[in-house]
């Protein structure tokens, strides 16, 4: 926590900060969006006082842009705290809501890289389950389809390496439940390495004292969608972080 306390007190002097480099990565940025590619530990979104990637490019715009009032910042999307990726922000309301259409009709192709403990012998195939978050906790669980909170979670994976100990997918959701890959995977004795909440004992990338902190290996590594305001489709890509790398992943498929 006071780590957190004095990172955003460093965000907020300014004498400071303007030799700071974002904690972030821009991939794209046309017009009123915004895409960043997001480092593992980090939330997309938390209450004022406790950092958060929502905070940090707001800031980032703000004196970038030399914003004199509030600055708008629309997130039509967002990742588990300790996965990784792309994630799109808009810079008004309008094109928000444009994007926010496209992710409701599930026009958006998302595609993640997960590291999934095991070996998974099919090349590819489809994961067709019920399930909800568990209320009052942050934690999804698989329930029958008669149950009244049930609702319907299906995943397409395909096998791109397969190691020793873990298999390397490429997954792509049709549906967007909450821990919807990692229940998935998990729940099937195939947990993503470093998530413990779903059954893994390998652990990923740096092991802070902070749990909250720690990383899952979960990457958002494609994105594409229509610009809101050019009309033009748009494929963005991630690239993972040096944990990836050493665990054999080079970008290369």
């Amino acid at each position: 926590m006071e780590f957190r306390k004095e990172r955003i007190r460093n965000y907020l002097r300014m004498d400071t900060i303007q030799e700071e480099k974002p904690d972030f990565d821009i991939i794209y940025e046309e017009g009123s969006v915004l895409a960043v590619n997001k480092r593992a530990g980090l939330l997309t979104q938390a209450p004022a006082g406790i950092d958060s990637l929502e905070f940090q490019v707001k800031d980032y715009l703000t004196r970038r842009d030399k914003k004199t009032g509030k600055c708008y910042l629309g997130i039509p999307h967002r990742l588990d705290r300790p996965a990784s990726g792309v994630i799109l922000f808009t810079k008004n309301s309008r094109a928000a809501n444009k994007l926010c259409e496209q992710f409701q009709e599930r026009s958006v192709e998302k595609y993640y890289w997960a590291l999934v403990g095991g070996v998974i012998e099919e090349d590819q195939g489809t994961w067709n389950d019920y399930m909800r978050k568990i209320p009052g906790r942050a934690e999804a669980e698989i329930l029958s389809p008669m149950h009244p909170d049930a609702r319907e979670a299906i995943l397409h994976f395909e096998v791109l390496r397969r190691f020793d100990q873990f298999t390397w997918l490429k997954i792509h959701l049709e549906t967007g439940r909450t821990h919807q890959i990692r229940l998935q995977c998990g729940s099937r004795g195939f947990p993503l390495l470093g998530d413990a909440l779903y059954g893994s004992s390998i652990p990923f990338g740096e092991q802070f004292e902070d749990e909250r902190l720690r990383a899952i290996a979960l990457h958002a590594h494609e994105i594409s969608f229509v610009h809101p305001q050019t009309k033009e489709k748009i494929h963005l890509t991630a690239p993972v972080s040096p944990t990836w790398t050493e665990c054999g992943i080079d970008g290369e498929i």
